[in-house]
């Protein structure tokens, strides 16, 4: 059956973004392919009179508690309930057909978000297709035939138009379309905070730079993701996105034949899996032929993903490096692959963290009519 995973997990909701996390976490209740309804509670935003009481042991502490009340203040769960209050079920409906239609789709709309928030923010740029005098990121490295379900995202949209014109941001529906995707998937749903605005530009460059590649080391992985403000502990939780979708052979290729330019696989591989992929991937062609990024569950969101690198089982680079006998991500992975509740929690909290990194709003960027083109 389709969006089942072998093991059987119960899905907590995160219902607050804090260091200490409300989770509702549901009891005796059997595993189904859609999870409704969907339930938003307004998070607990920091008090500034507690700010106030910070600034006098230490300044910049106050400084801080300031930038994240003000950036809690202005997106939230609630901003679309007199607006759009049939926002969630209409994307949902055309979510639900287009992962029937295609499973590995969600995985796809997940990876969208990642690589918006991550190129100057959550504000829907990756949407964005070039035409002449402006370049978009659907060509750089990470998005050139790789990044897909745009016209997942079209369809999203002109269903959201038809009962809201002009009201709902293309990076809010990316937002909402991530966390869809991975509750049709079995796994986690979180709060979503809303009232992103969309950018009116793209940086190519950026997306180049920002966004880790497949072959990236852990210390590359760290320091991209420490750029962001996201921690070890938050990079491990996201990486476990890989338990569904697909990679090209083209991403992990030299671990099957030129590892480092050794002219050797990756003597981290577990060799039964090796042979596996080299058939499927042979060193001459078929960079565009794919597998599973989590061979076990493909299309279900669990903790599957975890027990493959602990394995030596991981796809990419990038996966298996976070198992480094010495490294600060082993750790974690083996209290992940044992406690996929665990995992479940730490994922979505740092969703929502992702999810809010440096999103315009207020007056700044615009709502887009079309998310592939800026408002003429």
């Amino acid at each position: 059956m389709l969006f089942v995973p072998s093991q059987e997990i119960h899905r907590p909701v995160v219902t607050s973004y804090q260091e200490t996390l409300s989770i509702s976490s549901p009891t005796g209740l059997p595993r189904r392919s859609f999870y409704a309804p969907f339930q938003y509670k307004r998070p607990r935003l920091l008090d500034p009179s507690l700010c106030v009481l910070e600034q006098r042991k230490m300044k910049f502490v106050f400084v801080l508690c300031i930038c994240l009340v003000s950036a809690a203040a202005q997106l939230s769960p609630t901003f679309y309930d007199s607006s759009c209050p049939k926002l969630l079920s209409t994307v949902r409906s055309v979510l639900e057909r287009a992962v029937q239609r295609e499973p590995r789709m969600a995985a796809s709309l997940l990876r969208l978000h990642f690589h918006d928030c991550f190129v100057n923010g959550c504000d829907g740029s990756v949407l964005l297709d070039d035409k002449p005098g402006f370049r978009g990121e659907k060509t750089s490295n990470p998005n050139r035939n790789s990044a897909r379900g745009f016209e997942v995202v079209d369809s999203v949209k002109a269903a959201v138009e038809r009962v809201c014109p002009g009201v709902v941001s293309c990076a809010d529906i990316l937002a909402i379309i991530a966390e869809q995707s991975v509750v049709l998937m079995n796994g986690p749903s979180w709060t979503i905070l809303l009232g992103r605005r969309d950018s009116t530009t793209a940086s190519l460059a950026a997306s180049n730079n920002d966004i880790p590649p497949p072959t990236s080391t852990l210390s590359q992985l760290i320091s991209k993701f420490q750029a962001k403000g996201l921690s070890v502990q938050e990079l491990v939780a996201l990486s476990g996105s890989h338990t569904i979708g697909q990679a090209r052979c083209t991403s992990f290729k030299d671990r099957l034949y030129n590892f480092s330019n050794t002219a050797r696989p990756d003597s981290n591989f577990n060799q039964g899996y090796l042979k596996t992929l080299q058939r499927k991937c042979p060193r001459s062609g078929g960079d565009n032929n794919t597998s599973p990024l989590d061979f076990q569950t493909p299309t279900g969101f669990d903790n599957a993903y975890f027990s493959n690198i602990v394995a030596n089982e991981g796809l990419l680079n990038s996966d298996q490096v976070l198992y480094a006998p010495s490294g600060s991500s082993s750790r974690i992975v083996s209290n992940y692959e044992d406690n996929p509740s665990l995992f479940f929690r730490d994922f979505a909290n740092a969703m929502v963290k992702m999810g809010n990194l440096s999103p315009l709003t207020g007056k700044s960027g615009q709502i887009r009519k079309n998310c592939r083109v800026v408002n003429s």
